[in-house]
């Protein structure tokens, strides 16, 4: 399950020596050079700065031969805010919720190490990602760049992805710390948890990817967590991140995030953008041995990831076989949630009705600092009258059906349903794209598709029974119209290549081999908080007419108390007994899959064994899943591991996943531990955790275990 990679264990064995010289030779000058950085403008005030025009820069010391730290968003590809560096373009990756989609470490790693080679091939030397905060609701506009709603999966990928990343000597930073789990108010709301279910849950997601991925940076949120904001949050930075899980790199601040002048005594160790900053850190005022901390710590990164000794370098990159990784990539997260026999489209298909979704023109991208300038010329769509437009990779799934067929294929733009029904009529298939456009700062109200979409489906589906439903999306959606349509594809934000990778889907070209990493509620109403925190007086000011800072100032701080505790996603589905549209780990294929013998030991943890077999006609990717099902006589429900199983026809694999004990664990506030009780323990395999066919139960030792 978990790739095995020396690098990401190995920092350079003398980086700490290193770091510890250069910071003990700095002047009093020097020390706080490193740690406060600025946006990262190439140009200010008509004079050049020294960065390349990015999100961040941070001077170097040329005395004693530190290069400056040129910073870069980057969770689906290396950004280029407001055409910075003009003309520079980048691939764009599908979003990270159809990484989370694939479960695959391998495909996280190939995308780190494509991400850290781009940057470094622009003269970058640290990327702002990956984001991990988990999916506590399924309308956070910023889902898509991140990893879904289980720990596990979410801090697994993470690690790979950031030893992809590392590999290329670039840093990668681990964002943001944490809970930082709605954009809506999320500069002033406090996210209060109690301690052992921030451990069980988001916290634990962190950990096992600094587990995994030594990265050299940890970006701290704008949010306050229970009532402290988490850049000068002494108990998140100071006790858990680097003391309990002894973290040796930097803990940065997110752009604009700083809140205290005394921040570095709370464990901030860089203001990132000084310049967005409300208030300043007051450099004079900290302890001399605390800032010659700082200065180590990031210093230690630097060596660590080879920035001294393997500076970035302008060089050519290899956009053709980084186009070919995205599309594998964009294949591999595409879910199969329907299909009633209509896909893959067969070869007698002579007449294909392509409606709506601007597919004659692209995929759909989500925006924010994320945002890619892909290769190829991107094609925007105005949203309105706020100056926001969505970016849609041209990669017209449109064209690519067209190549692939002897059919004749039409298309309309679906903005009028009875014209669209009209040519589906006619049709022998009918493909429906609907879109759904997510970004940073702001959350969905609704579960719902926009701009009338579910009546174009139901209309389309009306007129014809064989209507396959494409969805580009950054979260789940409610489908009023699910029962209608023979056949659903998810296929998230499938970046510079989705157009052929969601054609050669639903050709069977290639296997839907995607798997869901975040719950499809059935409507809002199952939900733990039906409306977004704070969203009813964002409305209200919003309708009142503000705008910019009046709007900002209107709102007024605000705390959101997760009651769900650690039961995030499918773990409060399975508890309150919910029924979901479509449950965490859920897609099909178009082969078959049986599981067999399963068996489970048990001691220090759980070890399940169990053979994987495709039963079907075809070569087909699966990806079978254990769970903790009871704990002591009481039931549980949560993802203890999982395996990516790809097989020929008739062909069976012996699979072994073995549980991290904290999976079994729960977190003791008072001691400080995890503890396991002693007692029997069920693990539960399946296709999805709605779905688990077999169960073994073993004993386990009791234990306590460090944080």
């Amino acid at each position: 399950m978990i790739v095995a990679l020396a690098f990401c264990g190995a920092l350079l064995s003398s980086a700490d020596e290193r770091a510890a010289q250069i910071a003990a030779a700095m002047t009093p000058h020097e020390r706080q050079v490193l740690v406060v950085g600025d946006t990262g403008d190439a140009l200010r005030n008509g004079v050049a700065t020294g960065a390349l025009g990015s999100a961040g820069f941070v001077p170097g010391i040329p005395r004693l031969g530190v290069p400056p730290l040129q910073e870069t968003d980057d969770s689906v590809g290396i950004a280029n805010p407001s055409n910075a560096r003009r003309r520079d373009v980048a691939t764009a990756l599908p979003s990270s919720l159809s990484l989370a989609a694939t479960w695959d470490p391998q495909v996280a790693y190939r995308d780190g190490a494509l991400l850290g080679d781009e940057a470094w091939r622009k003269g970058f030397n640290v990327l702002l990602g990956p984001g991990l905060n988990l999916a506590r609701d399924p309308r956070n506009g910023r889902n898509f760049e991140y990893l879904g709603e289980d720990p596990l999966l979410a801090g697994t990928l993470a690690g790979t992805e950031i030893c992809g990343i590392a590999r290329q000597h670039v840093v990668a930073t681990v964002k943001h710390f944490a809970l930082n789990d709605q954009e809506t108010g999320r500069a002033i709301l406090s996210a209060n948890l109690t301690e052992a279910a921030m451990r069980e849950s988001d916290l634990l997601a962190f950990e096992l990817a600094l587990e995994g991925g030594k990265p050299g940076a940890v970006m701290c949120a704008y949010n306050r967590v229970n009532g402290a904001y988490a850049c000068e949050n002494a108990h998140l930075l100071n006790a858990i991140l680097k003391h309990d899980w002894a973290f040796a790199g930097w803990v940065m601040s997110d752009w604009g995030a700083v809140r205290s002048s005394g921040a570095a005594s709370d464990g901030l160790d860089q203001e990132s953008a000084s310049n967005l900053d409300p208030v300043k850190l007051a450099l004079g005022a900290i302890p001399e041995s605390r800032l010659l901390d700082m200065n180590r710590r990031i210093l230690r990164s630097m060596f660590a990831a080879g920035l001294f000794d393997v500076p970035p370098q302008r060089l050519p990159i290899d956009y053709r076989a980084h186009g070919a990784s995205a599309l594998d990539a964009a294949q591999r997260g595409i879910v199969l949630l329907k299909n009633n026999g209509v896909l893959p489209l067969p070869s007698s298909v002579r007449r294909i009705a392509v409606i709506g979704g601007y597919a004659d023109a692209g995929v759909l991208s989500g925006g924010g600092s994320s945002q890619v300038m892909p290769v190829g010329h991107p094609f925007d769509v105005p949203l309105g009258g706020n100056g926001r437009v969505a970016v849609y990779d041209r990669s017209p799934p449109l064209d690519a059906i067209r190549s692939a067929v002897p059919a004749a294929v039409s298309f309309v733009d679906g903005r009028s349903s009875s014209a669209a029904a009209e040519v589906a009529r006619r049709a022998d298939v009918a493909i429906v794209f609907a879109t759904q456009w997510c970004t940073e700062g702001a959350d969905l109200f609704d579960l719902a598709l926009p701009n009338g979409q579910d009546a174009l489906i139901s209309a389309v589906a009306a007129a014809n029974p064989n209507t396959v439903v494409v969805l580009e999306t950054g979260n789940p959606v409610t489908m009023p119209w699910l029962d209608r349509v023979a056949a659903v594809l998810e296929a998230w934000y499938p970046g510079q290549r989705g157009g052929e990778a969601i054609a050669n889907v639903l050709l069977g070209r290639a296997d839907a081999t995607g798997r869901l990493p975040i719950t499809f509620p059935s409507s809002e109403a199952q939900l733990v908080r039906p409306k977004v925190p704070g969203s009813d007086a964002l409305l209200s000011a919003i309708v009142s007419g503000l705008r910019g800072y009046r709007l900002a100032v209107a709102l007024r701080p605000f705390s959101v108390d997760y009651t769900e505790g650690s039961d995030v996603g499918y773990r409060r589905f399975a508890k309150q007994n919910l029924t979901p549209l479509f449950a965490f780990g859920f897609g099909l294929s178009y082969t078959r899959f049986r599981y067999s013998g399963l068996r489970v030991t048990g001691g220090n943890t759980l070890r399940a064994s169990f053979t994987v077999s495709n039963t079907g006609a075809r070569a087909g990717t699966d990806t079978p899943q254990v769970y903790l099902t009871r704990k002591r006589g009481e039931a549980e429900m949560r993802l203890i591991g999982w395996s990516s199983v790809t097989l020929a026809p008739g062909a069976s694999r012996n699979v072994t996943v073995t549980a991290d004990p904290r999976l079994l664990a729960d977190f003791d506030s008072t001691a400080g531990t995890w503890s396991i009780r002693e007692g029997m323990y069920e693990a539960s395999l399946g296709a999805a955790s709605d779905a688990l066919q077999f169960h073994a139960s073993a004993p386990v030792a009791g234990q306590a275990l460090k944080p």
